[in-house]
């Protein structure tokens, strides 16, 4: 994510009640660090954590990171296992002990909220994770986090462990204990919220289930669990869950990965009802197949068709009843948009207008621009690309050819525009249904470490590619000047925010 998505984002999440947010790894690079100490400026009743590990450095960076939040939190961590301990810190049992007490003595000199972690813990032997959990307490941790960092453990054993945290550890009743599962194995959900039966009070989670590998817990998924279930999980949450779906798409937008159709709560076909049989429930009485109301969670039915002939007003409307209160520039740009994207279909649908709000290329990001395309392609022969782009705001052509028309059109840039980022994702899905539908295309391009995500949609497929790869080199050109990459130790060791 850019700077600004970040920011955005995060103020999403603090206004749908989110109560800690981990705004990232300050020592990862400079980009980093200045996301999380803006975040940390900007943000109004949620706890702001920064991510360190157990060394001086990473713990006084955090600490600058977040120092100026209103709420700040230093979280540091350290692989407990014997794996972990073996083959990545090379520590022994008594020498990681000493790390333990020193490193989260040094957070709490610094930071009243101190969470701590035994990285890898659903694979540390009991006794030691025992031992540790103690003295972490003893240093000042006010959090003790119990990662399933390699998604390896079942609900009853997440359960188990937390259970047996409360048992045996002293001064664990004075501190939170939370829980952070990832979904190797599809029970991130189910391993969370049987750590909360047994004792956990905080959750670690994330908007679609994003995450390393497999993901994490998904947020949308125990928030509406506890909450539907509240008569055998009697525990709240303070999310306002009629935010979840407009955070959820702005979520997917900037990360580049799209939700899948059926994906729990927040998924296209999460309240579709195709079969005969639970049609005719649903017509009957909703409650016969459904356990929740889509408003629950911000999907707001509208009588608004939108059209060619749909005025401001009408468009406001609509756009308030998909999560976006819109400036009246705003509002006007987006009219201009809307008003092209309906002479070529005939209904815009709700996906399509909240694709065209994605759409619009972030400031500072235009350095290429492109001007004018067209592709040939057929049965016979390779594909062609004619291009012009602009570059710099020099206007360059060329015509290209390539392996169908979407390489031809990639090729046709890199002809322009000489670049050595390998592509590492092109992905495609259409926003609604039809031979019209809009298309959205997301494009990650890497080079030498750096990493940037491209997105655009439009009703034709090779249009939308070309822009979402423009798109994803004008911003991997911005984070190569900003220097915004993980260093070379972190991506060889796996350490970073997503793997606690």
């Amino acid at each position: 994510m850019t700077l600004d998505e970040k920011i955005e984002i995060a103020a999403l999440l603090d206004d749908m009640g989110v109560d800690i947010i981990e705004a990232g790894f300050p020592i990862a690079s400079d980009g980093d660090f200045e996301a999380v100490r803006r975040i940390a400026g900007n943000t109004r009743n949620a706890v702001i954590c920064g991510l360190a590990r157990a060394n001086e450095n990473d713990i006084r960076r955090c600490w600058e990171a977040v120092r100026h939040a209103r709420r700040p939190r230093i979280h540091t961590f350290i692989g407990t296992s014997p794996l972990h301990r073996r083959y990545q810190v090379k520590l022994d049992m008594d020498a990681m002990a000493e790390r333990i007490h020193a490193t989260v003595s040094l957070a709490r000199s610094l930071c009243e909220d101190v969470q701590w972690s035994p990285m890898d813990a659903t694979r540390t032997e009991e006794d030691y994770l025992c031992r540790v959990c103690e003295i972490a307490i003893n240093a000042g941790a006010t959090t003790i986090n119990i990662p399933d960092t390699v998604g390896y453990t079942v609900p009853r054993e997440s359960a188990d462990i937390i259970a047996m945290l409360v048992e045996r550890v002293p001064g664990i009743e004075n501190v939170t204990l939370a829980t952070h599962c990832h979904n190797d194995l599809g029970m991130a959900t189910a391993n969370a919220l049987l750590a909360v039966e047994a004792g956990a009070r905080q959750i670690e989670c994330t908007v679609n289930g994003l995450g390393e590998r497999a993901g994490n817990t998904a947020l949308e998924e125990v928030v509406m669990a506890l909450r539907v279930r509240n008569d055998v999980m009697p525990f709240t949450t303070g999310i306002d869950t009629t935010r979840i779906m407009h955070v959820s798409r702005r979520v997917a937008s900037v990360s580049g990965f799209p939700v899948q159709y059926n994906k729990a709560i927040v998924g296209k076909n999460a309240f579709a009802h195709e079969s005969g049989i639970h049609q005719d429930g649903m017509l009957k009485h909703s409650e016969t197949f459904e356990i929740m109301r889509p408003e629950d969670v911000g999907l707001v039915e509208s009588n608004l068709v939108m059209g060619k002939h749909s005025g401001r007003a009408a468009l406001r409307k609509k756009f308030a009843d998909l999560g976006y209160d819109l400036g009246d520039n705003q509002l006007n740009d987006a009219f201009v948009r809307f008003k092209k994207l309906a002479d070529k279909k005939k209904q815009v649908y709700d996906d399509d207008l909240v694709a065209l709000m994605q759409d619009s290329s972030a400031k500072g990001e235009d350095y290429l621009r492109i001007d004018e395309l067209r592709v040939v392609c057929g049965t016979s022969g390779q594909s062609s690309a004619d291009l012009t782009l602009s570059v710099d705001g020099e206007v360059k052509t060329v015509t290209a050819r390539g392996d169908g028309p979407v390489d031809a059109t990639f090729n046709a840039v890199q002809a322009l525009y000489s670049h050595s980022a390998r592509l590492q994702l092109y992905q495609v899905h259409a926003v609604t249904e039809g031979s019209d539908a809009q298309a959205t295309v997301s494009v990650r391009m890497e080079d030498n470490g750096f990493i940037a995500t491209g997105q655009s949609s439009d009703t034709d497929t090779v249009v939308a590619s070309a822009k979402a790869y423009v798109h994803a080199l004008n911003r991997l050109r911005v984070r190569v000047a900003q220097g915004a990459r993980i260093p070379v130790e972190e991506r060889a060791t796996g350490l970073g925010v997503q793997t606690v």
